[in-house]
């Protein structure tokens, strides 16, 4: 991530105007030296759509979440997970069986105590089917699950049990070496049964919202602004400099920018691509790759997209070089894959260089195909085609960038239907699209998360498409240890997504980020938002 270029001066010209310092004199010298307000100004972008780590799905969301909860790990570098409430793992010796201590004298923020138990019910919760939740596949590898999310099976059936209050068992389907880092994820946040049992809008206002992480709720003012606050009973509360966060919801990047220059925020976690060039020699710019690809999504139900080579057609049709250098403009690739870069192999190889490319862009190829797919469907025009997106930051920009090279290479006219954000993610959760705007990121840097969105059992795939192949490669990948073996797999899987292409891959995610100088410790890497939990302003 990166920083600006109003640099220090702006930061002492912050320092001297903060109302609320306290102020104390070295007697000696007689020099008074100011106490910085520990509370840092940021943007979420627009409203999250939950704070219920069980109906999370975006990354506006999990910023918040991510630093009002904590689980039994936590990510570390790249992603790598760390012991966080659980004292100790214990693994058996065939890698099924899993055994977490838990720390004593856990709280939640309400005061009471957290215990083993306490996960028990969030997971279960996750897969209860009357929950709805958004992505119980994430429990999936635990014995019993998805019978039991499917309705196929019974809860006293599920591997998850809890020993005693410090102590939880975990029992797999298949020895899965990456589970701990499935456990650094929002669905595997403990909840307290007591707060959901206020309603359905428990996780919605300060009243209500019990959690047990570094920070909690403060204040949300719906659509306007949140404010967390550190939270007391957190285990680990002395490592927290911070005393809360104020987080603004302004959707326009220019306006965000420009509260970043006058020093309303401390942080702007993307930088606009009209305002990057400006800031690129700045000490307040961090940039670095992120594991996430931008893409479109097929409802593979909807005509005309029902058809394959239709929208392999649209694929071969846009110029991703082109989108990511003129409009994108911050360090983003061409995605000619889906897996994003950064996963290496035990050859130190990255998955990405070692695929082959698919769709780069072929306008001669995309008209054929396309004449092929209408002649399939008995069609001598293509039908209407509606482009779904939400309008925040330049969303709506790209949009219009898809909407003209479709227009240009293939004749064809797109409309482009924009919402805010909070009502697209319920837009799009419901399949109601065509064709429709959606990057994902993966937990974890490895292949298999973010493939596995499109297996036939993902609650996270909405575009209808399903594979038995492919689910059955993503299947083997689980059961080998041989770590080449289980890559070789994941390439043939990838090859059959991008074949059927139910998604359109445009490109990949790069970091551009502005933090003052005077906030130190915000951790940045390619798995998330900047991360503020230990930061410290100075």
């Amino acid at each position: 991530m990166k920083k600006l270029g109003i640099g220090l001066a702006a930061a002492v010209i912050l320092l001297a105007g903060c109302g609320n310092a306290d102020s104390k004199t070295d007697k000696k010298s007689g020099s008074s030296e100011k106490k910085v307000e520990q509370t840092l100004k940021l943007n979420l972008g627009g409203e999250p759509y939950t704070l219920d780590p069980a109906f999370a799905s975006d990354t506006t969301s999990w910023w918040v979440i991510d630093s009002i909860y904590s689980g039994l790990y936590r990510k570390g570098k790249n992603g790598e997970p760390q012991l966080d409430l659980a004292e100790k793992a214990d693994v058996s010796e065939d890698g099924k069986t899993y055994t977490f201590t838990i720390k004593d004298n856990l709280k939640w923020s309400d005061g009471k105590e957290l215990t083993a138990k306490d996960f028990e019910y969030a997971w279960e919760r996750v897969l209860n089917p009357k929950t709805a939740a958004y992505s119980p596949s994430t429990f999936y590898f635990i014995k019993g699950a998805e019978a039991y999310n499917t309705g196929k099976g019974k809860l006293e059936d599920v591997g998850i049990k809890t020993i005693d209050d410090h102590k939880l068992q975990v029992e797999l389907k298949d020895p899965i070496s990456f589970f701990p880092k499935v456990l650094t994820g929002a669905a595997a946040y403990p909840v307290e049964k007591e707060a959901v049992a206020k309603g359905k809008d428990w996780a919605s206002k300060a009243e209500t919202l019990v959690s047990n992480g570094p920070f909690k709720l403060k204040n949300w003012k719906h659509n306007d602004s949140l404010d967390i606050e550190k939270n007391d009973q957190y285990y680990d509360k002395d490592k927290v400099k911070l005393s809360g966060v104020n987080f603004r919801m302004v959707a326009d990047p220019n306006t965000e920018y420009q509260l970043y220059k006058s020093g309303d925020l401390d942080l702007l976690a993307s930088v606009p691509a009209d305002i990057l060039k400006s800031v690129k020699d700045s000490k307040e710019l961090v940039s670095y790759e992120n594991f996430s690809v931008g893409t479109y999504s097929f409802n593979v139900n909807k005509k005309p997209v029902d058809n394959k080579k239709i929208r392999q057609a649209l694929s071969y049709a846009i110029d991703r070089q082109s989108f990511v250098e003129n409009v994108l403009k911050g360090g983003q690739k061409p995605a000619y894959g889906y897996v994003s870069y950064g996963v290496k192999g035990a050859d130190g190889k990255d998955f990405r260089e070692e695929s082959k490319k698919y769709y780069e862009y072929n306008p001669a190829k995309a008209k054929q195909l396309l004449k092929e797919g209408l002649k399939e469907e008995g069609l001598t025009a293509l039908p209407k085609l509606t482009l779904k997106t939400n309008s925040e930051g330049i969303n709506k920009k790209s949009a219009e960038v898809i909407q003209e090279m479709l227009k240009q290479n293939l004749g064809i006219d797109v409309s482009i239907e924009g919402q805010e954000w909070k009502t697209y993610i319920d837009t799009f959760k419901q399949k109601n699209f065509q064709l429709a705007r959606m990057g994902w990121g993966g937990d974890f840097l490895d292949p298999y998360p973010v493939l596995a969105l499109y297996a036939s059992n993902s609650s996270s795939n909405f575009t209808n498409w399903k594979n038995k192949e492919f689910d059955a490669l993503l299947d083997q990948s689980l059961k080998t240890t041989d770590d080449q073996k289980r890559l070789e797999l994941l390439h043939q899987a990838e090859d059959i997504l991008m074949d059927e292409l139910p998604i359109l891959p445009v490109n990949f995610g790069y970091s551009n980020t502005l933090i003052k100088e005077n906030v130190k410790n915000v951790k940045t890497d390619a798995l998330s938002r900047p991360n503020f939990i230990y930061a410290e302003k100075e």
